[in-house]
């Protein structure tokens, strides 16, 4: 038997694309041709030849290309370990793993023989073309061992024609392979479709062409984008260097450069010139930043030394008995201590709590000293309460004389009654309030009433609006309907004007 033919060895995976966008080739290698243990030659294996010897006579004039296929092994082989099927691998990343296709055995009896001599013949589009002798065994066993030389090289094809299909690998190192089994096709030791394979082989060559064209456009339009949105965060960088808002700016600028290595697929020099000008723009940011916040400190320092002289009169006021003149200038006080800012952090709070406890101690004392003299005030309040329940019984329209001395009899012992509890105060004087504005209006309205003026003006309205009514009727006597009419609307004027002023005193 034979032994198994030397195998072309499989294209290496191509290794990582480097930063420059050049990729490696991968190598290719053509078939070798096997070598029979049996003739001892270098030729492939020689069969026993003349007539009636065990070769396969196919004859020269037999139709070259495809054809019908005839029996042969069932299913599709795997190329053998070695052999350019064998362990067939993607080669470099891709959308998915590209599985080692299944080839179906092609019949050797279609596409070649081997003659009483044991010259191995395979047959073209171009007519038969001599490949070699076997001289190994039986010409059944010869055209099994070149079916199957053809069978490896038909699935190195495939190999390559599905890492097109799948868009795996490196279609230059694809092309190359496919360029160097083209080549070999015309001196390729094997049986089988040659010129199919040969088709096959310009087809991907095609295709690889394609594919590369169409990954220089997809690099260029990915470099196209990467610039581009290098160039958009280095706008939003520029426009955040003049932003005030130093928290949430300075989050983002972080957060571009995060954004920013992740965006990928530019040529240094253009890369390097995008950073500078993001660079500057941040760095301008950080400058504005660390200046605010240095004046911010200044501003902090002289804060403390504001507050800590505020401090200074708010404890010497919290001695003080003076409680209204003292109130008020502990108001002063805190409306300075919101116009001075705050101070450094670490000090902020303590100054605050100091400031807060001379407060509370003069306000401590001031409300002690309220509560013990509002318990005091409690009887007056009780006292003024009684002179309400006599004050609010006064009926000016009983008599304005005793209503006006009734009250002035309450008012003076209203005062002698003292103060009472401040939270009474408003109180009870509205309730007495209440009480004089009701005597006060009944002087108003009486005096009003009595004024000679007053009466003179109504008496005038009264004599007018009267006259006005004799001339109606005596003109209407005297049938002169018109000048009646013009009487009475004279008339009815000064009665308006009349009841108006009668209103008036009234009031």
């Amino acid at each position: 038997m034979p032994a198994a033919a030397p195998s072309p060895t499989e294209p290496s995976a191509p290794t990582d694309a480097p930063a420059t966008g050049e990729e490696p080739v991968e190598p290719t290698a053509a078939p070798t041709e096997p070598t029979s243990t049996e003739s001892g030659t270098t030729d492939a294996g020689r069969g026993p030849g003349g007539p009636g010897g065990r070769g396969h006579r196919g004859g020269p004039g037999r139709p070259a290309g495809p054809r019908g296929r005839g029996p042969g092994r069932p299913g599709g082989r795997p190329g053998r370990p070695g052999g350019p099927g064998a362990g067939a691998a993607p080669i470099g990343p891709g959308p998915g793993t590209v599985i080692e296709p299944i080839v179906e055995p092609v019949d050797p009896h279609l596409w070649g023989r081997i003659d009483e001599a044991g010259v191995v013949y395979v047959i073209t589009a171009a007519g038969e073309r001599a490949i070699g002798n076997w001289q190994a065994g039986d010409a059944e066993a010869g055209l099994a061992h070149f079916g199957r030389r053809y069978d490896d090289f038909s699935t190195e094809i495939a190999l390559l024609e599905a890492r097109l299909a799948s868009g795996s690998g490196d279609p230059k190192a694809t092309k190359q392979q496919a360029v160097a089994l083209r080549e070999s096709v015309d001196t390729l030791p094997a049986i089988g479709d040659l010129d199919g394979a040969a088709a096959r082989l310009e087809n991907v060559i095609g295709a690889a062409d394609l594919a590369i064209s169409g990954a220089s456009i997809a690099r260029t339009q990915a470099r196209a984008n990467a610039i581009k949105a290098k160039e958009a965060l280095c706008e939003e960088a520029e426009a955040l260097a003049d932003s005030t808002q130093w928290k949430t700016a300075g989050d983002r600028l972080k957060s571009i450069v995060d954004e920013w290595r992740a965006i990928r697929g530019i040529d240094r020099k253009t890369d390097d010139a995008l950073w500078k000008r993001f660079a500057k723009a941040r760095d301008t940011f950080t400058r504005r930043r660390g200046s605010h916040f240095a004046e911010l400190d200044k501003q902090r320092v002289a804060a403390k030394d504001a507050k800590e002289a505020l401090i200074a009169r708010a404890e010497a006021l919290s001695g003080g008995t003076d409680w209204g003149q003292t109130a008020a200038a502990y108001r002063t006080l805190m409306n300075e201590w919101k116009a001075v800012g705050r101070a450094p952090r670490d000090v902020e709070d303590a100054l605050w709590a100091r400031f807060r406890a001379a407060q509370e101690q003069f306000f401590s004392r001031r409300n002690e000293t309220f509560s013990a003299r509002d318990a005091e005030f409690g009887a007056n309040a009780e006292a003024k309460e009684k002179l309400l329940v006599e004050a609010e019984t006064i009926d000016p329209a009983k008599g304005l004389d005793q209503a006006k001395a009734a009250l002035r009899s309450i008012q003076e012992r209203w005062e002698a009654a003292g103060k009472v509890p401040r939270e009474r105060i408003r109180e009870l004087d509205g309730r007495l309030r209440a009480v004089e504005d009701k005597v006060r209006q009944a002087e108003e309205r009486h005096w009003r009433r009595t004024d000679p003026e007053t009466e003179a003006r109504v008496a005038q309205f009264r004599s007018r609006a009267e006259g006005f009514r004799a001339q109606a009727a005596k003109a209407r006597a005297a049938g002169d309907e018109r000048k009646a009419k013009d009487a009475e609307r004279q008339a009815e004027q000064w009665e308006e004007w009349l009841r108006a002023a009668e209103r008036a005193v009234d009031r």
